[in-house]
């Protein structure tokens, strides 16, 4: 994954430090502000105000540049794509936790995200290993199975997972959200070389394993991301940026609905694993000198 591989930074604090000049310390490509006047990424505020949708604004804001309609159409796909899913999700659970204690929906959704990551769906790890994989690969069926077979090669010496495939939940190989996002992308036509080698790697580790695998949201849209170009870190971001919007309702309906504090009685689950009542030993306290 040379393009979006993390490297060492250019700059370091050493070298202002040493040279004093601390002119460009800080700096960045995405908007400007003065008086009277806001550009983002070059474009006057006023008119992305009045004339870009919402989705063409945020891709305009990450990419920085505005994309074609299909861009538009398919990234839009996507930041709908991860709505709720009652409270299975444990950002979900943390939000509402919170929000049963703080009442403040801005702490709770913070709760919430600070629960997201690799384990809850994030689509970064199935991007990098998409991209790593697709380096030099042809769109031919050779250069895909080819590709899909080290793959699976690979992460099965290793023990580990293949991201982006397999689901606690909806197993049996549909993923209602993953499948809806495969024919709204391919009807755009939007299914290009990374999701193609989705797909080869998917067969390929149904082949190995002799049983049908569940292709994931994050998966899915992982290999739509990498088709439009997004770093991984862009789309991990966004992911969990837009599921805040179901933490919202969560927190709020906990504010206004739920129980407030919120605990996990034995009736719910909670098992103590420990040891049984025990007592601390004796002490011999030594005589205090007068």
């Amino acid at each position: 994954m040379p393009r979006f591989e993390l490297r060492p930074p250019a700059r370091h604090i050493g070298q202002y430090m040493e040279s004093g000049d601390w002119s460009d310390y800080w700096r960045t490509a995405i908007s400007r502000a003065s008086s009277g006047e806001i550009l983002v990424r070059g474009y006057p505020i006023e008119e992305i105000i009045e004339h870009l949708t919402s989705t063409e604004a945020h891709w305009l804001l990450l990419q920085g540049e505005l994309p074609t309609p299909a861009q538009a159409e398919i990234f839009d796909v996507l930041l709908r794509s991860g709505m709720d899913q009652q409270l299975i999700s444990s950002a979900a659970s943390a939000t509402r936790f919170a929000a049963s204690a703080s009442r403040n929906p801005v702490s709770a959704v913070a709760a919430g995200m600070l629960a997201t990551g690799v384990v809850t769906g994030s689509p970064r790890p199935a991007m990098e290993m998409l991209y790593s994989a697709a380096e030099g690969v042809s769109a031919s069926m050779e250069g895909l199975s080819e590709a899909a077979r080290n793959v699976v090669a690979e992460y099965r010496a290793r023990r580990e997972l293949i991201p982006g495939l397999g689901h606690p939940t909806h197993r049996g190989g549909i993923e209602p959200r993953a499948e809806a996002v495969r024919r709204a992308v391919t009807a755009r036509g939007g299914w290009s070389l990374h999701c193609q080698l989705l797909e080869a790697v998917h067969a390929e580790l149904e082949q190995a394993l002799g049983r049908t695998v569940t292709v994931n949201l994050a998966g899915m849209i992982a290999a739509v991301y990498c088709d439009l170009d997004f770093d991984p870190l862009v789309a991990e971001g966004v992911s969990a940026l837009e599921y805040g919007w179901a933490l919202i309702a969560h927190a709020v309906e906990e504010i206004r609905d739920g129980v407030p504090l919120r605990i996990i009685p034995d009736a719910l689950g909670t098992v103590y694993t420990g040891p049984p009542e025990r007592h601390l030993p004796a002490r011999q306290h030594p005589e205090r000198s007068p």
